[in-house]
């Protein structure tokens, strides 16, 4: 199911949720509190690496960034099921205002916050 929509990866993780008997665990203060853990176990991997060395080491744990990053968009699913947000609307939304916000004629090859541009 490697092409799998949102809608698909969020039923199996309602499922989930289900089988276990969590749902009454995940109330948005914690589903967002994991969210950030989540987060924070892929940035750890991270941690104390630059450059190659980063580069190299995020390479040979290919699996485990794809472990986190999957833990990350389980929290995102959910809170976006919990409160009845189009995650497919709300991207190219937010895209959209981004667009305005980083003009490319402005924005093109750097770094800068748009209120600096």
């Amino acid at each position: 199911m490697s092409q799998a929509t949102l809608k698909e990866l969020t039923d199996l993780l309602l499922a989930f949720v289900q089988e276990r008997d969590w749902k009454q665990f995940h109330n948005p203060k914690d589903m967002a509190i994991s969210l950030l853990l989540e987060s924070a176990e892929l940035l750890e991997l991270t941690q104390w690496k630059n450059g190659r060395e980063l580069q190299e080491a995020m390479e040979a744990r290919r699996e485990t960034v794809g472990d986190e990053l999957a833990d990350v968009l389980f929290w995102v699913l959910e809170i976006a099921d919990h409160f009845q947000i189009d995650l497919a609307q709300a991207f190219q939304d937010k895209l959209r205002k981004n667009a305005e916000k980083y003009p490319v004629e402005k924005a093109r090859g750097k770094s800068t916050k748009y209120t600096e541009l």
